[in-house]
């Protein structure tokens, strides 16, 4: 199979659009999206009634903007270009935001559906990540977090990647249990079926599948993509180093 040449910048666009369908889906499920989008659906889901704005495409770059300067005194160093991870948050919160919109009518009624859809809506988003990872334009500022938090402290960028994920999980479930006042409402005879403020057994599923997820969708990738970029002078001015 002849791959399709000089793509890097298909990839960037796949990444975006791939990853913000898959979690809009998932959130659709409503069995608990993953522990990255967690936060900033559980945060929107609080503050929405107080003002319109704050949506989950918003709360998500706002969220990741707070996360850049807590790597800025983390790393001890500012670096301008860093700024354009900030600027890709942006932009995936309002494609986020566009797919929450033009998902706003479907319902998944029946429990076993709902499953399949958040299996659907993972693989989506593996595919979205893959697909990000396969070209050096810059990232979402999660990945930057990790990626310069783990060179900081010349530690595996693997261990470090757990160490968030945990610590995100349970920033979302303390933020669950404490921003709405009915933790007394939980019912655990429901967790199979359905999500507490966007905390569910679908967050723990799509912790365990996301990267084997990620790891053959990307093998699917490698045989269509050339992930060399059609316009190299611009990629390597935005190449975060």
């Amino acid at each position: 199979m002849k791959k399709l040449s000089k793509s890097s910048e298909l990839l960037w666009i796949m990444g975006t659009v791939f990853v913000a369908l898959g979690v809009s889906i998932c959130s659709k499920a409503n069995l608990g999206v993953s522990m990255i989008a967690a936060p900033a659906f559980v945060i929107s889901e609080a503050l929405i009634n107080v003002w319109s704005g704050f949506t989950v495409g918003v709360v998500e770059y706002v969220f990741q903007g707070v996360l850049l300067v807590i790597l800025f005194i983390i790393i001890r160093k500012f670096n301008v270009k860093y700024l354009f991870a900030f600027a890709v948050a942006v932009v995936y919160g309002y494609v986020l935001n566009f797919f929450i919109w033009a998902l706003r009518g479907v319902e998944f009624n029946e429990v076993w559906v709902r499953w399949v859809m958040l299996i659907v809506g993972d693989t989506i988003t593996a595919l979205g990540v893959a697909s990000f990872f396969r070209t050096t334009y810059p990232l979402q500022v999660y990945e930057l977090f990790v990626s310069k938090t783990a060179y900081k402290f010349e530690v595996s960028i693997n261990r470090v990647k757990s160490i968030f994920d945990i610590s995100l999980l349970i920033v979302s479930i303390i933020l669950a249990l404490t921003l709405f006042g009915d933790v007394t409402t939980f019912d655990w005879s429901t967790i199979y079926y359905n999500s507490f403020h966007s905390i569910g057994l679908g967050t723990i599923l799509t912790t365990l599948i996301n990267s084997p997820l990620i790891a053959l969708t990307g093998k699917v990738i490698d045989k269509i993509f050339d992930n060399k970029p059609l316009f190299e002078k611009m990629e390597k001015a935005l190449l975060i180093k």
